[in-house]
C-alpha cells in the first residue's frame, strides 16, 4: 500500500466489510507466513489503517489489506438470509 488511507477511505472499507463478513483469500504477498489461497475466514474487526483482522477457518488470525491482498467476499447463502429475515421478524430473537 502506498501511504496512509484517509479516514473516509477507512470508513468505506468498514462499510464494505463489516464484522461477520465471510472472505475467501485468492492471494497474499506475505513472505513470512502467508495464508494459503482458498482459505476462508470471517472479518473480526477493521482497524484505523483499514486492515481486516480475520479469524481464518484454519485457526490463524492474520489480517488482510484491501488493495494489497487479493480476496473475494463469500455471498451469504439463501438459508442465512432466510434465517436473518425470520429473526428480524421476531424482534431479533433467535429461536
Amino acid at each position: 500500500m502506498k501511504g496512509f488511507l484517509s479516514q473516509k477511505q477507512v470508513e468505506t472499507i468498514k462499510e464494505q466489510y463489516p464484522v461477520g463478513t465471510r472472505i475467501e483469500l485468492i492471494h497474499m504477498d506475505d513472505p513470512y507466513g502467508p495464508i494459503e489461497a482458498g482459505t476462508q475466514g470471517t472479518v473480526e474487526s477493521v482497524d484505523d489503517a483499514g486492515t481486516l483482522h480475520m479469524q481464518w477457518d484454519n485457526g490463524r488470525t492474520l489480517g488482510i489489506v484491501p488493495g494489497e491482498d487479493q480476496f473475494k467476499v463469500i455471498p451469504r447463502s439463501q438459508e442465512d438470509v432466510k434465517e436473518n429475515d425470520q429473526n428480524q421478524t421476531m424482534g431479533g430473537m433467535g429461536m
